[in-house]
């Protein structure tokens, strides 16, 4: 079985004081006790995968994924692949031009739907694979597929271009409603948008589930990916 390291998200503050000695952050093992940072990257190390569950507007969270990421480097160097769900399926041409130098970020920005976030919290690890000749993943669907299947249900992708298919999970999907992910989400919603609400979700997670393990191979055997829910954990598991 394929080892899956899950990173929660980072609680810390955005501000570092040098003066004071307080760290911009805390990190817990599974245990709930305290653990350092040489831990963190000890178990990261041996994982197959590791998903960094985020916060995606806290600024240490992004800082520390890049000191993980940059150090699994050291020891894997091009074995480590990196992937987000920040960048959708359909993108990934580009984000392959632009990594290979053959697109300006100019271009880039243009032609590629972007998180308003992107320069100051992802572009550094885009760079990052860049520099260091990695391959990055772009693991989410494309938006308007997730859209689809909260406005029509998940029946609808039966209909869309076979060439669109090539940017989601498998069709069928499969679907626990009974995750508790999914029925907070209906729950906190109040009813609003029915089942098709959590569906919406779980197509995106089974989408990069299905990214994760198409770029996970022997030969590159750690894949690190940005802001994955619990439910990929799921979806990794049952094969997807």
């Amino acid at each position: 079985m394929k080892k899956i390291f899950l990173l929660a998200s980072i609680i810390g503050s955005a501000v570092l004081n040098a003066q004071t000695g307080k760290e911009p952050y805390v990190l817990y093992n599974i245990k709930g006790e305290k653990a350092n940072y040489e831990q963190l990257l000890a178990e990261a190390k041996k994982a197959d995968i590791v998903l960094f569950g985020e916060l995606h507007d806290n600024p240490i969270s992004h800082w520390l994924q890049k000191e993980l990421t940059s150090d699994l480097y050291k020891e894997k160097k091009e074995k480590l692949v990196l992937g987000a769900e920040m960048f959708e399926a359909d993108d990934q041409i580009a984000i392959n031009e632009y990594l290979a130098g053959k697109i300006s970020e100019k271009t880039f920005k243009d032609e590629v739907k972007l998180w308003t976030n992107f320069a100051t919290d992802y572009k550094p690890l885009l760079d990052f694979a860049k520099a260091n000749k990695l391959n990055f993943v772009a693991a989410n669907i494309p938006r308007r597929y997730a859209n689809m299947v909260y406005l029509r249900g998940i029946a609808t992708l039966d209909s869309v271009d076979a060439k669109a298919k090539e940017w989601i999970a498998p069709l069928p999907m499969k679907y626990d409603g009974t995750l508790k992910c999914y029925k907070d989400i209906l729950e906190s919603a109040g009813g609003h948008g029915g089942d098709n609400l959590p569906k919406s979700q779980a197509i995106k997670d089974a989408t990069m589930a299905h990214f994760i393990m198409k770029n996970w191979t022997k030969d590159k055997p750690l894949f690190i990916t940005m802001a994955p829910t619990t439910a990929i954990i799921t979806n990794l598991l049952s094969g997807i």
